[in-house]
């Protein structure tokens, strides 16, 4: 590949330069590779960036030198790249972000040495109603991503009480991520207090492995239930970005079967793909992310968690696990009325008729 080349996407004109440059030290991938993932991975990728506010992550000269961290758009930059301005409290200033809204303008961040990509869970237009809830599953060593799948199956569980779905992806480092998509009207002033409420509870039922406080000398074997990254100021790394570690990391999105396989196999490496590998999920697969984007889920309203209280949860789980009971109790005295079976004697009578 040459070392700079000039290309035409959807009648935008690029310069991308310095292509041979080696991003990852241990593996000689260049910033050349780096471009080529992203415009590859653009199909799934580009709809969970767009209209999201931007944060650039990066790193001109590869992962073993010092990146920073960019919200404000370059002035340095084609007109046709478009940013959007959200006012900031700490800075008592717009910040231009950029909007990642199509592929010229992803391969073009991209060129910037961006290998990491952390949008907001907003879209601009509501930037205080976050697409999701999200909880960051960080393991102080020795734990590893299998205790996360614990985790992680745990609050799967307890979303399953509240009949919510949820969506686990690999942090593309050392933990993964559960998302729980909402695209309903909400705000973080809902979202946050949940989440913390939730981590704590969790807290309290496995203070073993779990803690909910982010002081890192508490962390130690354990897995840090992050609910802070639901806020506006916040981000957290998007699903299909490049991680800056030794290798070229991705987080991936993956399936429920894999986080119980990993769990019952103990095997970290389960859970750790690298770019070509992502692609070719990809291509199996399809967008395991995609009902982000469109699901909608409302968060129940419990008292207390605008407190951050975990018996809060406590008290939901109890009334979910009630509602549950007496909902199969309504339904079993129906079946009797009507004469029916219960479901699981049909399933069996139907299986000694079959033999």
């Amino acid at each position: 590949m040459a070392a700079d080349q000039i290309i035409e996407l959807e009648g935008k004109q690029l310069k991308l330069t310095n292509l041979d440059k080696v991003f990852y030290p241990s593996t000689g991938f260049t910033k050349g590779q780096v471009i080529d993932y992203y415009a590859r991975i653009a199909p799934v990728l580009i709809p969970h960036l767009k209209n999201h506010p931007l944060t650039l992550k990066r790193y001109p000269n590869g992962v073993n030198e010092p990146p920073f961290f960019e919200k404000n758009a370059t002035k340095y930059r084609p007109e046709w790249v478009k940013t959007v301005p959200i006012w900031s409290e700490g800075n008592q200033r717009n910040v231009n972000y950029i909007l990642c809204n199509d592929l010229p303008t992803l391969i073009w961040v991209e060129n910037l040495g961006s290998i990491e990509l952390h949008p907001s869970l907003s879209v601009a237009q509501e930037i205080m109603c976050p697409k999701s809830i999200v909880f960051d599953l960080d393991p102080g060593p020795p734990a590893n991503i299998v205790q996360c799948c614990q985790v992680a199956v745990w609050l799967r569980t307890i979303f399953e009480h509240f009949k919510l779905e949820s969506f686990p992806k690999t942090s593309g480092s050392k933990g993964m991520q559960i998302y729980v998509p909402l695209n309903t009207k909400t705000s973080y002033d809902e979202t946050k207090p949940l989440a913390h409420a939730l981590a704590r509870w969790l807290e309290n039922e496995h203070p073993d492995l779990i803690v909910s406080d982010m002081k890192k000398a508490i962390r130690t074997n354990k897995i840090f239930v992050d609910w802070s990254q639901n806020d506006e100021h916040k981000t957290t790394v998007s699903v299909y970005a490049l991680r800056a570690r030794e290798r070229p990391t991705v987080s991936t999105p993956i399936t429920w079967d894999e986080v119980e396989h990993c769990l019952k196999k103990k095997d970290a490496g389960l859970l750790v793909f690298e770019s070509h590998q992502t692609l070719d999920r990809m291509q199996k697969l399809g967008d395991l992310f995609a009902p982000l984007l469109s699901l909608k889920q409302k968060l129940p309203k419990l008292p207390g968690v605008d407190r951050g209280e975990a018996s809060a949860v406590a008290a939901g789980l109890q009334m979910a696990a009630q509602g549950a009971s007496s909902r199969a109790a309504k339904t079993s005295t129906r079946n009797s009325r009507l004469g029916r079976a219960p479901a699981a004697a049909r399933k069996s009578t139907k299986a000694r008729n079959k033999r």
